[in-house]
């Protein structure tokens, strides 16, 4: 058992970190089992309003899920099941982050790894970054859940490209798709990043869950959307301290200082 979730905090950012290198960050067993505590701890932490995930060192995001585990944990439909369960509660949690995300992508985004970055709200990429789904030449199912969100980021086609070739991606080509929001020269992703997150945490917390929320919910069909939730969500920025301030600090040709209530 192998590799295990890092999280820290540095200001309003909170990182979640795949620490995994012997392995290029492969995520184990027990880094799944992490992941939802890790991002429930965020989630819940006031001090904390934009989360990143990355992956130890600058040679891989995350290079997969562990395989070198499979024969143990997922071999025969029952073991599967559990592992699939394992990682649905694992992708669950992020996607439930009510703050937004960012993916810092340095070298290989693989497999799970992909499915992680596709948690994030945002992806930013270093050059030499490189994106894959190689379930085709594994003979794993790829389940729905992760299908739809590949094409409402990159559309059908490019997402069956990626599926059906299993092959690598590089960086420019992940922009032209869509699946990343910015390439940027390896030296310089990490500040780019935290300058970016940094600069999104400075905005209202409350304005930015609400965004987050109706996206989310624009994704699901219609019939299983909430209007009557997005409606408090965003009736709650009106009503709340941080629309006032924003409208003073507006006036009065300041910053504003955003409180999340």
């Amino acid at each position: 058992m192998g590799g295990r979730i890092e999280v820290r905090k540095e200001g309003a950012l909170g990182w979640i970190v795949f620490d995994h290198p012997e392995r290029r960050n492969a995520i184990s067993e027990q880094m799944w089992r992490a992941l939802p505590q890790a991002a429930a701890g965020l989630a819940t932490d006031p001090t904390v309003r934009v989360v990143v995930l990355r992956g130890a060192g600058d040679v891989a995001f995350v290079s997969g899920a562990d395989i070198s585990e499979f024969e143990r944990i997922r071999t025969g439909g029952a073991a599967a099941g559990d592992y699939d369960a394992l990682t649905d509660a694992a992708f669950s949690a992020l996607l439930a982050l009510p703050k937004p995300v960012i993916a810092l992508v340095h070298g290989f985004c693989v497999g799970g790894g992909l499915a992680l970055a596709l948690t994030a709200d945002l992806r930013f990429a270093s050059e030499d970054a490189r994106f894959a789904i190689p379930a085709a030449r594994l003979g794993l199912g790829y389940g729905e859940a992760g299908i739809r969100t590949l094409v409402s980021l990159v559309g059908p086609s490019f997402a069956k490209e990626i599926l059906f070739s299993a092959r690598l991606f590089d960086a420019p080509e992940a922009l032209r798709m869509g699946l990343v929001n910015g390439v940027f020269p390896k030296a310089a992703l990490d500040e780019a990043v935290r300058s970016r997150a940094q600069a999104i945490a400075e905005n209202a917390p409350l304005t930015l869950a609400a965004v987050k929320r109706v996206v989310a919910e624009l994704g699901r069909d219609e019939a299983l959307r909430d209007p009557a939730g997005t409606a408090a969500a965003i009736r709650a920025c009106f009503e709340s301290r941080d629309y006032r301030e924003g409208v003073r600090a507006f006036l009065e040709k300041r910053r504003p200082r955003f409180e999340g209530r």
